[in-house]
């Protein structure tokens, strides 16, 4: 239990749970392995599928998996091989292997997925959409979604690359409000993931997001602002390599040197542009 007691502790120094979406998020502890395994590697994962699964149990070290979405979110009432999410539960606990699931507390800290979205953007300040009221110590100043408003505006079309090259991604899709062609942008709305529900009504020249409704993208360009799109976990998962898995490991190794943190190489984005 020494090293899933150590995740916990850590992740909630890095993104403490009190600051999660809880109307509607599952964040924390969400399987406990009842004899867990001796290992001492941690891995992370933006999405805990099957195949992520099947490549986290080949390593017989690993003994905590940190999930980004929660595999478990909705209550049921049997656990049955059947059922997708059941089976992963099943087999994580059979198999000696607990499962930390951070989301929405890992996008609103300070230092989170939305402000590492943000200083991919170019040098500017970056403020909280929505702060949180009385947030914890170490954590103020967080909240959901961020707005990145730029030094020096730019065309458009230099914001795209510096997101395409910022995520590591060939493509992104891009609607532009009529008559903003050649108009420069300063301002940047930001949410990790699915944004519409914080970003909806900010004024900002632009939003950056990983997935809105083809309405929700109308809604945006008939206020003038335009939409950069790169499919909901592509928002994400460059974070898990870039900053939690350097700082979860440093952190861990506080307490036992020999404790490693690894990333998936399985785990991406379903769609992709063919």
């Amino acid at each position: 239990m020494a090293l899933l007691r150590n995740v916990t502790r850590c992740m909630e120094k890095i993104a403490p749970l009190k600051i999660a979406e809880h109307a509607w998020d599952n964040v924390g502890l969400l399987i406990e392995a009842p004899f867990p395994r001796p290992g001492r590697t941690v891995f992370l994962t933006i999405d805990l599928t099957h195949p992520v699964l099947s490549e986290a149990l080949a390593n017989p070290d690993i003994g905590v998996i940190v999930s980004y979405h929660p595999p478990l979110f909705k209550s049921f009432n049997r656990l049955t091989l059947k059922d997708e999410k059941q089976s992963i539960a099943l087999k994580c606990a059979a198999s000696g292997v607990s499962v930390y699931a951070p989301h929405t507390s890992l996008d609103n800290c300070v230092e989170g997925i939305n402000d590492w979205l943000a200083r991919g953007l170019g040098e500017g300040e970056t403020r909280v959409i929505n702060e949180m009221e009385g947030p914890p110590e170490g954590q103020e100043g967080c909240g959901s979604g961020r707005i990145h408003t730029l030094k020096q505006p730019i065309p458009l079309k230099t914001l795209v690359e510096r997101v395409k090259k910022h995520l590591g991604l060939a493509h992104v899709r891009l609607a532009t409000a009529p008559g903003q062609e050649s108009k420069d942008v300063a301002t940047v709305a930001i949410c990790a993931g699915s944004g519409a529900s914080i970003l909806g009504g900010v004024k900002a020249d632009v939003y950056f997001t990983g997935e809105m409704s083809h309405h929700e993208v109308l809604a945006a360009l008939a206020d003038n602002t335009n939409v950069i799109l790169c499919e909901h976990t592509n928002t994400e998962r460059g974070f898990l390599s870039n900053v939690l898995q350097p700082r979860l490991q440093k952190l861990l190794r506080e307490e036992d040197e020999g404790a490693v943190v690894v990333c998936s190489k399985v785990d991406k984005d379903p769609l992709v542009v063919v």
